[in-house]
Formats: structure tokens, sequence, C-alpha cells
């Protein structure tokens, strides 16, 4: 659907540097971009890409200005190129009703307005608020709630007595609910501990595809508002993640982890049980956790460590070569052994 420039631009609250009647067909990156396209520039590098291409106009920031293209002029160009790429590819939209082929529970609730694709199952008692989605080949356990506007992927398993919020999103392949990891050893054999609770998700949360979320073995695994998890992630039970992290590829949290808000875990973060990671706090790329961590902290590194310690002794080891070097050095020097150093 074509746009003018003034039209993108109010809808993205940024203001028009040239014709605010042109019009926009569709939105591309500045190397495929053709006449008629809106491209946007977030650095210099982007915007001198952009200026010699084909586009028509130019999301950038205000301090850009261009004699050959329109510029929609934004605070925050990232932001903006986030609302206008929404505009040209809306998300698809599902009819209200059930399909022929999905079968769901006598008792179950499922809102009018809602739809249920093919070969879906609705278990007994479940509760599916107005417009939610269910693609196709879901599976809602037992006394679950949808609440409005949730959208299932094709494939997503939600076990029983799991409770979901409003606008969550949840892609292809994950599961919600399944038992936690629990065993005790009792005469050489790995008893198994009933995993009796549940999953609580909050409003606005998405959960990327191939996802685990194990339910808590008492009370709730809990997933705060707001929190954006990525793809093949493994949540213990027991686990609860505050308001709007931000959870990377691969990363693992081990059972009755507490997560503050605003906490980001790069990929493939590990993080052992019965810790406790303050708010605001950010944890490097393929780091682990072996103990608290205070809110406001930035840490790597295996064990994990405050960054500043963690970057001293790593700029150490890098020095390690040529101190070894200066030992023997001295020790040839000296005609022996240093002390301690285990040389000849």
């Amino acid at each position: 659907m074509p746009f003018t420039t003034a039209e993108i631009a109010k809808t993205i609250g940024g203001e028009v540097v040239g014709d605010p009647t042109a019009i926009l067909k569709g939105f591309a990156p500045a190397e495929h971009a053709r006449e008629g396209d809106l491209t946007f520039a977030e650095n210099e590098d982007y915007f001198a890409r952009a200026e010699k291409s084909a586009a028509t106009a130019i999301i950038a920031d205000p301090r850009f200005s261009s004699a050959a293209k329109i510029l929609i002029r934004v605070p925050n160009a990232r932001i903006a190129f986030a609302k206008a790429v929404a505009l040209f590819f809306p998300e698809r939209t599902f009819p209200a009703g059930i399909h022929p082929t999905a079968v769901i529970a006598a008792s179950a609730q499922v809102d009018a307005s809602a739809h249920v694709g093919p070969h879906c199952v609705v278990g007994e008692r479940v509760k599916i608020g107005a417009r939610a989605v269910l693609q196709a080949g879901n599976f809602i356990g037992d006394d679950s709630k949808l609440g409005d506007e949730v959208n299932l992927f094709p494939n997503v398993t939600i076990y029983p007595r799991t409770i979901i919020g409003v606008r969550v999103r949840i892609h292809s392949g994950t599961v919600v609910g399944s038992d936690g990891f629990g065993y005790v050893l009792d005469a050489g054999i790995h008893r198994k501990v009933p995993q009796i609770g549940n999953v609580v998700i909050g409003d606005d949360v998405e959960i990327g595809a191939n996802v685990a979320i194990d339910r808590g073995a008492l009370g709730s695994t809990i997933i705060g508002k707001g929190t954006k998890i990525d793809n093949l992630v493994q949540i213990a039970h027991n686990v609860e993640i505050g308001d709007g992290s931000i959870v990377v590829a691969q990363v693992g949290i081990s059972g009755s982890t507490r997560l503050g808000q605003y906490v980001v875990l790069a990929g493939q973060v590990g993080i052992a049980g019965h810790l406790k990671i303050g708010n605001q706090v950010t944890i490097a790329a393929k780091s682990g956790v072996m103990t608290d961590i205070p809110d406001g902290g930035k840490w790597l590194g295996i064990p994990a460590q405050p960054d500043k310690l963690a970057k001293r002794q790593l700029i150490a080891i890098q020095h390690l070569p040529d101190i070894i070097r200066r030992v023997a050095e001295l020790e040839r020097k000296l005609g022996g052994k240093a002390e301690g150093s285990g040389r000849e």
C-alpha cells in the first residue's frame, strides 16, 4: 500500500524535509532500493549509501541533510525504522472462527472473535480471549488461560494450567509448562520429583522458536511482562524473570533463579540455580554465572565476574608469554632457576 511522505512522517513522529506529497510504495535497504522506496540511515556510512541509492526518501536523524533525497527526520532512526516497516509489511490477520479439524473440549471457552486453526487441540476448561490466534497444530492443556490477542504460531505446545497474558506471541516449536528437571537419588535410582506447578507469562511477552519453559515444581515459573526471549532458550522450573528483560539465543537458566527487571542475557549465557540477578544487569555472551549479581552489574567470563575485573584478567593473560620469556632470561642470567619457578 502506498503512502505519502507526510503520512509516514506523522505515523513515525518525524518531519519531512522536501516534498511531503511524494508517494512511497515500499521499504528497502539502500543497496536494494528502487525509485519510490523508503530507506533508513542510522549512521554516516548508512546515510552515504542511502544518498547514492535509487530510494526516493530516507529516514534519518536530525543531524543529516541532503540535496538529493527527501528526508524524514526523526529523533531515533532505529525506532522509526521499526514503525515504518510495520506500515509496509503489516502482520497477517486471521478470521474469527474454528477450523473443522480442531478439537475443542465442551467445557472450553473460546471467544467468538478468536481464530482456532487446523488440527488444534483445546483441553477442558481452557479460556481463550478475544482475537487470540491459534495458527495450526497447537495443543492447549486443561485449565490454561490465554489472554486477548495471544498469537501462537504453528506447533506450539501449552501444558495444563498455564496462564498467558495479553498480546503474547509464541513462535513455532516452543513448549511451555513441561516437567521441570527434578530428580532425587534413591537406592541407586534417579527418582522423579513430581512437578505440580505451572507457568505464568505476563503481557506483551514474545517467545522465539524452540524454547522450553518448565513449570514450577511447586508454585510458578514466571516470565515478566514485556520480556523478549530469543530462540533455543531453556528456562527451568520456578525461574522468575522480571519485566522488560532480554534473553538471547541458547541461554540456559537453572531452577529457582530470579532475574530482576530489564536484565540482558547475551547468547549462550548459563546461570546456575537458586541465584538472584539484580535489576538492569547485563551479562556478556557465553558467560557462566555462579553467584548472585547486584543491581546494575555488567559481568562476563567463566566464572562470570564484574566486567572491569574480567577484562583486566584477560589483558594479564595476553601478557603471559612475554612474562614467561622474561623469567627464562632472568634464570639464564642467574645461572640456575628462579625460586619457585620449577625451571632449571
